[in-house]
Parts: structure tokens; sequence; C-alpha cells
């Protein structure tokens, strides 16, 4: 017999249904040359028989063995299948999972040509009994690209993330010889054997391709054993593995990679047993934190700060044995947001808790200040809601709970409210219960509330599709209103018994609303049947649902379903508005404005909009605005949210458009409206078609910016500097640009003519509201984007201490800052009052028109603040980076800057500290010729002009 390529060892224990599947998935491999060799686990159903005819009915390609007694692991069985395989290499399977039909052809060719011991690709794990089969790769970004390393030293996070066997394929010659077995009697067995095959191996080879489909049940009424964390068994075999994988790096000094494990022990395999935790006895609690602090003991107190906040909060907590504030931490740690401690404010920092605080490494862990849980909106906030007590008799529940008050964001005099909401998971009607309770009052760092809640008169389910409910509390604060979870791990409900519920299929179907508590701790209900009568009912209509009449029917819902949403989607709104909207007439008069892509009421298009108002222009106007719910746009005008159809036929009968960025790119503009693109700033980074990433671009994509960009009839720049660059980089014709300035800044030329008449600098309203102290002076920190890893959007984090900002200037000066509209910013309670956070303000131009002095990087806003001709102050920390290995710049920034260029905290404190002397007096002349070159058109009148030239007819 020819000796097969590959062996797939596909172990099986009492599955006798899924075991053909997985060994079919082999049989249909594209390589051929593949035996099966099934191992039994000594099942107690018929697996084995079905084994024995599989391999009857292929027996030149597959065999079957049993072990005479069960191992209880998978440990044994696989060992045996690397005994009895023949094959040049070695696959494992399980039973409930398949191949992917082309793993082993791609695996022996990564193996082959690069005479690797060992190949792995990517697993997919597949959730099968959810509704749409989700799928999720296995940490995919291990295998973006094929790639070949000597030693496991090159790519730690394959060992400390990728420690299955399934997805790999080993040469069964290397296995002999390094004597490569699966522990046995001990579960987690991956994690060690992965371990040593990636330590001893010479050679890894990693591919990109899919090869191993890992199938998971959530609802399966009997868990697998990684599944199990209720069991503390569960928990010593982890810690078991664990201490063995320790010995062997520790044993090969592989230092670091015991470090990076440290890091994914706490971000990974502490954290799925500590979101069980609340829900399990106490016996259970004190047994894993003995087991664990044990563990916990030896690892790294640096690899604390390598992982999440909650995630080090919660071990921090436990090896304290802290179980008041641990608990609510693992209610937070499994609902990511969600705040289950009052917090506390120590020394201008924000704490988890008020305990620990007397270390250096509490006070490091428990710091939770980057969160800005004490400045987002109060409505923003996802607060903690522990049920107290919960009794039922009959149709009615008598409940109560505690909602967390964080840092007594919700006063004492606030006017409070509350109700309990229940509403189906699959909502038939789309409506929900809300009913009232009577009790909500302060109680210190916490509102308590109680009520009797008849359920059996507020809810009414259908009774069939709407079996599982949710609760809700509804908090109003005042005018707030704040939803909340009701979390009920630790209170009982099996001893309280069900609640009577009549459907409105009547209780034939079913007669009970049975309290359970959700996989992330939260209540909610089942609709269960509780009668003879209805329970055999619900065991006909169960059984009709998947009878064939009940599939033509959900195959109709599911056809609807997705033509519904097919309607919704991007494709159809486009085909909607060229083929449909773009048919009617334009409306004479009707005007839609957007600036920053619908985020904000601000910019030029503002200036023009108010203007238009002001001049008592006669004509209808549309304001875009993005998410959920507008604010801060005018109430004179109406709004549409973007991608809407509201939007998208305002759009197509619209006689003007007029935006700072640009509308959506597909859509194209009738020959009968006229585009103004009032742009929002001044280029120092290339752009358009002379940007890098743009040049990149295939021929298709560049055609289709082009389109977009021929789009626009007017274009306003600011100077001929905008005429060589942004105008030279968007492929702009000379007739389409307006040499007009730009509107915003209209309010900074009128702010610099009316101080250089009086010669006395007027701060308005805006100080008065930041309550700003008179007396100091105000520095506006404004910087450019900054985009995480990927150009993802990310928070923003200060490149200078603000802390010690305030520190050294916040008796003389008021430091506001400003971020870009994509990012954010948190500052810590320490600088409250000499540090505001101004990011929120969507108008830079009134905090410009503010601040005494600017400090920018290579923001556009420096183009704007020069109209002031006020002192400029630029940190360019990492201006290499930016200007050479980023998008480029047009020009060189240390050269021609009206103001000092520092690119160090220290030497930025400095130009602070000389300010008046340095920054302002001794760049006077650099200012006016940075005005001259960069703005020489903006003479405060461009709004006006805009509206004479289009609207009034008097600037033609």
């Amino acid at each position: 017999m020819q000796v097969p390529d590959v062996s797939v060892v596909v172990i099986a224990y009492n599955d006798a249904e899924r075991l053909p599947t997985a060994v079919q998935s082999v049989l249909d491999q594209t390589l051929h040359s593949v035996e099966v060799v099934i191992v039994d686990d000594c099942s107690k159903d018929s697996t084995f028989e079905v084994a024995r005819a599989l391999a009857a009915k292929t027996p030149d390609r597959v065999r079957a063995f049993q072990l005479p007694e069960n191992s209880g692991g998978c440990g044994a069985p696989r060992n045996l299948g690397i005994k009895e395989a023949t094959g040049t290499y070695v696959m494992f399977l399980d039973s409930d999972d398949v191949l992917e039909r082309n793993a082993c052809r791609n695996m022996l060719e990564a193996a082959e040509s690069t005479g690797s011991d060992l190949v792995s690709g990517l697993c997919v794990r597949v959730t099968v009994d959810s509704r749409k089969k989700k799928t999720a790769g296995w940490y995919p970004w291990i295998y973006a690209e094929t790639r070949t390393i000597d030693s496991i030293t090159e790519l730690p996070d394959l060992l400390v993330f990728d420690t299955l066997s399934t997805n790999k394929c080993y040469r069964r010659g290397f296995l002999l010889d390094q004597g490569l077995e699966f522990p046995v009697g001990i579960h987690y067995e991956d994690l060690l054997f992965s371990a040593q095959a990636y330590i001893a191996a010479s050679r890894i080879t990693l591919i990109p391709n899919h090869v191993y489909y890992w199938n998971v049940q959530e609802r399966a009424a009997s868990k697998s054993i990684s599944n199990r964390r209720h069991e503390i068994a569960n928990f010593v075999h982890r810690m078991t593995i664990h201490r063995r994988v320790d010995a062997l790096l520790e044993s090969k000094g592989y230092e670091d990679l015991r470090y990076r494990k440290d890091i994914k022990f706490l971000k990974h395999d502490l954290a799925l047993h500590l979101r069980d935790l609340a829900l399990l006895d106490q016996d259970y609690q004190r047994e894993f934190a003995r087991l664990a602090n044990e563990y916990l003991a030896g690892i790294s107190p640096e690899a604390y700060s390598e992982v999440q906040p909650l995630q080090a909060i919660c071990a921090f907590l436990l090896t304290r044995e802290d179980w008041e504030n641990l608990l609510p931490a693992t209610d937070a740690l499994t609902n990511p947001g969600r705040i289950t401690s009052p917090l506390v404010e120590r020394d201008g920092r924000i704490y988890w808790c008020d305990r620990h605080l007397d270390s250096e490494e509490g006070r490091a862990i428990l710091d939770v200040t980057a969160a800005g849980h004490h400045t987002k909106p109060l409505t923003s906030l996802s607060l903690g809601n522990k049920l107290t007590s919960y009794e039922s008799a009959g149709g009615s529940v008598k409940l109560s709970g505690r909602v967390v008050n964080p840092l007594g964001r919700i006063a004492p005099d606030a006017k409070l409210g509350a109700a309990l909401e229940f509403s189906a998971r699959r909502n038939v009607s789309g409506k929900t219960a809300r009913i009232p309770l009577k009790t909500v009052r302060h109680a210190g760092d916490h509102i308590e509330w109680s009520g009797v809640v008849d359920v059996a008169r507020a809810v009414r389910p259908l009774g069939v599709i709407d079996a599982v409910w949710d609760v809700r509390l509804i908090l109003t604060v005042g005018e707030d209103e704040l939803r909340t979870r009701v979390s009920a791990g630790g209170t009982p409900l099996d001893e309280a018994g069900s609640v009577r519920i009549r459907p409105r299929l009547t209780t034939l179907v079913s007669d009970r609303f049975v309290p359970q508590i959700t996989p992330k701790g939260n209540l909610s209900y089942v609709l269960t049947a509780e009668s003879k009568v209805a329970v055999r009912t619900s065991a006909m209509i169960e059984g009709a649902m998947h009878g064939q009449p009940a599939r033509l029917a959900k195959s109709g819902l599911h056809r609807l379903v997705t033509a519904k949403r097919n309607l919704s989607s991007g494709e159809t709104k486009i085909r909607v508005y060229h083929e449909l909207y773009s048919k009617l007439p334009i409306k004479k008069g009707l005007v839609v404005f957007e600036s920053h892509l619908g985020k904000q009421y601000s910019d030029s298009p503002k200036a023009i909009y108010e203007e238009m108002r002001r001049q008592g222009v006669k004509f209808e106007a549309v304001w875009s605005y993005a998410g959920a719910k507008p604010t801060g746009f005018p109430k004179d005008a109406t709004l549409v949210r973007r991608w809407s159809r509201q939007y998208l036929r305002a759009l197509a009968q619209a006689e003007f458009w007029i935006d700072n960025q640009g509308f959506p790119l597909a859509l194209a503009k009738r020959p009968g409206t006229t585009y103004i693109q009032t742009w929002h700033g001044t280029a120092l980074k290339r752009m358009g078609f002379d940007e890098p990433g743009t040049k990149a671009r295939g021929l298709g994509a560049q055609a289709s910016f082009q389109k977009a960009l021929d789009r626009f009839d007017h274009f306003l720049i600011r100077g001929e500097h905008d005429r060589r660059t942004l105008a030279k980089g968007f492929r702009l014709r000379d007739e389409v640009l307006l040499p007009v300035g730009y509107p915003r800044n209209d309010e900074l030329a009128a702010a610099r003519a009316k101080e250089a008449g009086s010669g006395v600098r007027e701060r308005g309203p805006l100080a008065a509201e930041l309550g700003i102290d008179p007396e100091k002076k105000v520095l506006l920190y404004a910087p450019t984007f900054r985009a995480g890893p990927g150009g993802k959007v990310q928070a923003f984090q200060a490149p200078f201490s603000v802390e010690e900002f305030a520190e050294r200037f916040g008796d003389t000066h008021t430091l506001l800052i400003r971020t870009h509209y994509l990012n954010n910013v948190t500052l810590p309670p320490s600088v409250r009052g000499r540090v505001i956070d101004v990011s929120s303000h969507h108008d830079v131009t009134p905090l410009l028109a503010l601040a005494d002095g600017l400090i920018t990087d290579y923001s556009s806003v420096m183009f704007d603040y020069g109209l002031l001709e006020r002192p400029m102050i630029f940190f360019t920390y990492d201006y290499d980076e930016y200007a050479q290995e980023n998008r480029g710049t047009y020009f060189d920034l240390k050269e021609r800057a009206p103001g000092p260029v520092v690119e160090t905290e220290e030497d930025l404190f400095g130009a602070i500290a000389r300010f008046d002397e340095e920054a302002d007096a001794k760049y006077v002349a650099a200012r006016q010729r940075f005005n001259t070159e960069f703005s020489e058109y903006d003479r405060g009148d461009a709004a006006r002009r805009i509206v004479a030239k289009f609207f009034t007819g008097s600037g033609k």
C-alpha cells in the first residue's frame, strides 16, 4: 500500500450523528492521498459502529479504532491516532468539526516547499446555532500572509494566542523523533501540546488559507469541556496545564515568551472564568480565588499594565479577595462600558474604588481616569443596576435594586422617576411594556428603586415567536432618560418561581413567565408551558414549526426580511437617487447644507447660511446631520439624516449644494444644481492626486474620485497657495476657483480689525461660559487628526503632560484643548479649571477668536489663526514621521512657521514661559508674511460676496 501524504486523526465520543460529516470532509479533500484514522474514546452510543461502517465503506482510506475505556479527554485518542497513522504528515480533526476542502493540499504544499516541521493555517469559528451561522477567524492577524520562521521566538504571538492543535499539519517523523504526545487525563491538552511543538520545531510555516471550521454550539444542553467553567475541576486543569507550559518555557530560557503568556492569561484565561464568578456560589468563589492567586503570585507585575483596565482591576481585586468590589467589576468585565462601581476621586484622579489606594500598585491599576466617566454626558453612561430582591406571587413580581451613581453625577436634588420595561428579543408587534415604579430615591452613592409589577396584565406576548423577554430599568433624572439592564447575578431567582401569563394566543400555547439570568448576568424571562394542555399544545406547535409548511413560511419570511434590508442598502439608495429622485424637477430656492459629512453645524456652510438669514434671503434650507439625533443644528431649517430617503430627495431636487468636505461620492450632481464647495482648510499635507495613497489606487478608483471632484462648480480658495496645491491636487479647472476667502474666517478678520481700531481685545460671552478668569492668558491647543493603527479613529492622548502644564502655568494661563472632530480627549480632574476640553464646540472660530495664543502641530487652523496676528507655537514632536513617512507636505513647516517650532515637552513649556518676548514679539514680521502668502483673499467679506453672487444678484 502506498504511504499517504497526510493522515487525519478524527477523534469521537458519543457523536454518531456528526462523525460521518467530519470524515466526509476529509474524503472530499482536493488532495487524494489522505487517510482517515478514526479513534473512538469508548463511546456509550453507536459511534464506534458508525466508525466501523465508514471504514468498511472505504477500506483503502478509512480505518477505525476504539480505546478499551473512556479517557475523558482528547489526549489519549489523539495519541493512539499518531501511533496508528501511516502518513508522512498528521492532522487532527474533532468529530463535530470539518476541514476546509483544500486544507490538506495547501498545508502539504507549504510543508514540502519550506521543509517545515509544522504548518499552521487559519481556523474559522462557526456558531452553528446562531441565526446566520456567525463566523469569526481565530486570531486572523497572525495569518495575514504566508511566512516561515525558524524559531517561535520570531513570532511569540503564535504561541501565546493560537494554542489549537487542529488547524495544523505536523510532520509525523518530527512528532515521533521529539516524542511529542498529548497529556492524558487532563483537559486543555492543546495548550501544552502546541507549546511543545512550537518550541521543538526547527521551522514553522503559516499560511493565510482557511483550513479548519470549528463548530460551536453556544446554546448546547451539554457544554463542552472548555465551557464547563462552573466546575472547579475545569479551572484546576487549566492551572495545571499553564504551570507545565511555564516550566517548559523556563527550561528553555524563554523569559519574554513567558511574559507574553502572562499577559494573555490575564486577558483571556482568567477573564473567561471571572465573567461567570458572580453567578456561582461562595464555595466555588473561595476555591477559585485560592487556585488563581497561587498562580497570579508568579505573574510579572508589569503584565497588568499591558491588558485592558478592567482585566487588570479584576485580577488585582481577586488577589486581595475584595469580593465587595470584585464582583461588580466582573459584571463590568462581562458587559463592556458598564459602570458598576460608584468610583472615587482622589488627588485629581478617578479610581474604581476607594480601597487599596495606599500603594503605588493599587493606584496604578485602579486608576480609570482615562475612561472619562467624570466628563461624559450622563445620558451616555451605562450605569450598573443590581437586583437586590425578587419575589413573585400569581401574576405579579415584587422586586428592588440599586443603580450606581458614579461620582455623585446624579445630584441629590435631581428629580427622579423609574419604570421597568419588558421587551421581546424577537418583537412581533414592535411594542414594549413599560410599568412605572412607585419607589425611587437617592441613597448615598446609589439610587434605590423598588415596586410591584403586575406582569400578567402589563405583558401580553404573542406566545410562540416572542419567547424571550429582556428587562430594563428606565431611570429619569430631570429631563434625561437613562436605560439600564438589571443585573441579577447573585440574587436567587429559582426559588421565586414563575409568573402566570396570558399570551395573545391564549394559555393553550403557554402559560408561564420563568425568570432566568442571561449569559451576561442580566434578568430576563422565558415563556414556557406548565399545564398539561399547554405543554401538549406547545409541543405540537414546536413540531409544526419544524415541518415542511413551517419551513416554507420561514423561507418566505426570510425573503421578505431580506428584501426589506435590500431596500435600505446603499446600492438600492443610489439607484433610487438616480432613477427616481433625479427625474423630479429642480426646486428653485432649495439649498442643502452640510458640514464635515453631517457631523456638525459649523464652518463656512454655517457662515453662509447665517449670512443668508441675516440678509433675509428667501430660500428653503435643508441641513444634513449624521447619527441618530441632530444636536446643535438650526431650528429654522429642515433637518434630514444623511443617506436617508429625505436626504437623497433633497439633494436630487436642490438648486444649490453647499458643503465643506464632500457629498456622497456616488451621487451625481444634476446639471441644474450648483455645487459650492467651501473646503475646510489650506493645505500643508499633500491632498488629492498629490497624495501617495491616491496615486496607489487603481485606475478605476482614481476615475471615480475624479468624477466626484468634477461635480464642483465653485471651489473657494484663500490665496494663491491654494491654487498651487489644493486646486492642482484635485485637478480643478481654473474657472471653478472662487478667490473670495473662507466665510468662516469673516469673524476672525472682523475681530482683528476691531482690536486694531480700539486697541482692546474683547473676549466675549464664550470666556464667561467656560469660566475663564479674565486675568489669565488663554492658550488654545488644536492638533491635527491622529489615527490609530490601520488608520482607525481613536481617543487622543495629549503628547505632553496636562498635569505638568497646570502645575507650572495654571495660575497665569488657561489651556483650551480642542481635538480634531474625529478624535476626543479625556482630562483628569486634577487640571479642572486650568485645562479645559472644548472639543465639543464644533465651531472652532469662536475659540480661535478667544485665544491669546495658539499651540498646534500641522492643523490647518494655523492659517485661520494667522488672520488674528497673534502668537503661535508649533509642537511638532513627530515631524519627520508626519512630513516624510506619512503623506508628505507642500512646504517645510520648520522653515516658514510664524512662531517657535519645538519637538519636546520641555521645549514646549519653555516656549510658553517665554511666550511674550519670543512667541509674540520675535515673530511679528513672520506672521505678516505668513498671512500674505496663505490668506490674501480673506478680507472679512467672503460670506457677503457668496450671498451677493449666488442669492441676491447684487454681486453679478
